[in-house]
């Protein structure tokens, strides 16, 4: 054979290789082919480029106003609360409880923000039909369409639980869709931020454990803030972010903040974020309450994770305890809850095990309806914690 048929047969194996499609199988990289690179930050150690964010707190903290001042922040190229200065950016907002027209874009222009630089999803067209956006489906058309648009730095998502289409309190459930929004972060070099809530009860524990659903959400996310209002030493009420967990740079610190309204426009009042003095500590310390009983937390937490779960009816107790511990909930705590709630606990039959339910009537009335409901076959409430499945 000589030196020009061996070429051949070299040039057609590779075109050979080159038409066979990939073997379906693991998908592995050498750690040599790699190279190590920094964490691109769009706000050192708060906003990651290509990473997944979260911003939880209760009710009335001003969470969707804050993630605003950040908005009008990227847009206009200012200076977050600690004097970093970012590049101007374009941001996706994606809201599933305020208004773009009379809620968001008054309280974007009252923080200064340039809205010429911000989009806002507000559906997704099919076959010229036009659906709720549902990034399990639409994630294509929208990295699409913010590649068109170009310079994404940041997308806001209120509330993130929006992009989970399954239960909220199942770990693998809300990994699956958490994904997307990863993929999309990772896709476009740009930073997410979804918006969450606390669950009820829970002061003095870790707030990253209050972020409402599944532990999924803060163990997805590279930086968890959190905001809150607490009472100071001196009795006066003090608004604080802060971080309470990251992945990527510092877990602790945070900033003093108020809210103010103001007229964004003639005849149009919103709210905006004044940002007041960096703080120390972490985020437990910082948003904890003088007199709050730090024993009486995971049992506040675990009530409201039980209220959640019993919502629709009677759920089995493996089931119970599964979500539990997905939940970051100690099943011992979350028997006490059980108790302070006065949970109905009921034998399914004799080849089912046991499920437990909310009182249907007043919590005065619930220990006594639920000693005269089962007295005929259920055990007394004295042996429940001998007898009932563990």
């Amino acid at each position: 054979m000589n030196a020009e048929t061996i070429l051949m047969n070299d040039v057609l194996s590779k075109a050979e290789r080159i038409k066979k499609p990939a073997q379906d199988g693991i998908i592995l990289v050498n750690g040599g082919d790699l190279t190590a690179q920094q964490i691109a930050w769009l706000w050192k150690h708060w906003l990651a480029l290509g990473k997944l964010h979260i911003l939880a707190g209760p009710t009335g903290v001003g969470k969707t106003t804050i993630a605003m001042a950040v908005i009008a922040t990227c847009t206009m190229g200012g200076r977050f609360p600690d004097g970093t200065r970012c590049e101007p950016g374009n941001v996706l907002i994606w809201s599933g409880e305020d208004d773009p027209a009379d809620t968001l874009l008054p309280r974007l222009i009252a923080a200064g923000g340039d809205k010429n630089r911000v989009f806002f999803i507000t559906g997704a067209r099919l076959n010229g039909e036009v659906t709720p956006f549902d990034p399990a489906r639409h994630m294509v058309q929208l990295v699409d369409a913010a590649q068109r648009i170009g310079g994404i730095s940041l997308l806001v998502v209120d509330p993130v639980v929006s992009a989970v289409t399954g239960d909220s309190h199942k770990n693998t459930e809300v990994r699956r869709a958490l994904q997307p929004l990863v993929d999309l972060a990772a896709r476009l070099n740009a930073a997410v931020l979804g918006i969450s809530h606390f669950a009820k009860g829970g002061q003095g524990q870790d707030p990253t454990q209050r972020v409402i659903g599944s532990v999924a959400f803060a163990a997805v996310a590279r930086v968890v803030w959190v905001a809150a209002k607490v009472k100071g030493e001196d009795g006066e009420d003090r608004r604080i972010l802060a971080r309470s967990k990251s992945n990527i740079g510092p877990d602790d610190g945070g900033f003093e903040y108020h809210l103010e309204q103001v007229e964004a426009l003639p005849g149009i009042e919103a709210s905006r974020v004044a940002w007041g003095k960096a703080v120390e500590g972490t985020a437990r310390e910082l948003l904890t309450d003088p007199t709050d009983d730090p024993d009486a937390a995971p049992r506040d937490g675990a009530a409201d994770f039980l209220r959640q779960v019993l919502t629709g009816g009677p759920v089995p107790t493996k089931t119970i305890k599964a979500e539990a511990l997905d939940a970051g909930h100690a099943w011992r705590t979350v028997r006490r809850a059980a108790d302070d709630l006065m949970v109905i606990k009921k034998k399914g039959g004799m080849s089912e095990g046991w499920y437990w339910q909310l009182p249907k009537v007043s919590t005065k009335n619930a220990k006594k309806a639920n000693v005269e409901e089962w007295t005929s076959s259920a055990p007394s409430v004295d042996t429940f914690a001998e007898t009932e499945e563990l």
